[in-house]
């Protein structure tokens, strides 16, 4: 009676076309993944989107500190200030030739806009120095 329970009801190819049906949808799913993952980095890639989280993060930790009375520890202060430069090269570097240039050229050609993007679209040196 063991034998019959481990006989399989249908014959290979019923196994098979149903695997063929299931990798079909999850290669759709997964190029519909990718296709909506590379249509948010023209926006924001997701080094940047990662960084400003972590940095964010800091920001909570040390303010967490201060609520209480305390001072921030050391090594959370100095690792605030090495995000405040590696911020500043990593917009200079987006600015410059990453998608917010492009963004941001994009933007420029709204004649709704509420802020001036024209003027962005060379990277100001005196208010972003390094």
């Amino acid at each position: 009676m063991a034998e019959e329970e481990q006989k399989p009801m249908h014959g290979a190819e019923v196994y098979l076309e149903r695997i063929s049906r299931e990798m079909t949808t999850m290669r759709k799913l997964m190029s519909e993944l990718v296709a909506f993952h590379r249509d948010a980095e023209k926006e924001i890639p997701e080094y940047m989107r990662r960084f400003a989280n972590y940095m964010h993060d800091l920001h909570d930790i040390a303010y967490m500190y201060s609520e209480i009375g305390q001072e921030p520890p050391v090594w959370i202060k100095d690792e605030m200030m090495r995000c405040d430069d590696r911020c500043r090269q990593l917009l200079k570097k987006e600015h410059t030739d990453g998608a917010f240039k492009d963004i941001r050229a994009e933007m420029a050609e709204d004649e709704h806009n509420r802020w001036d993007h024209k003027k962005a679209l060379t990277f100001n040196k005196e208010r972003h120095p390094g």
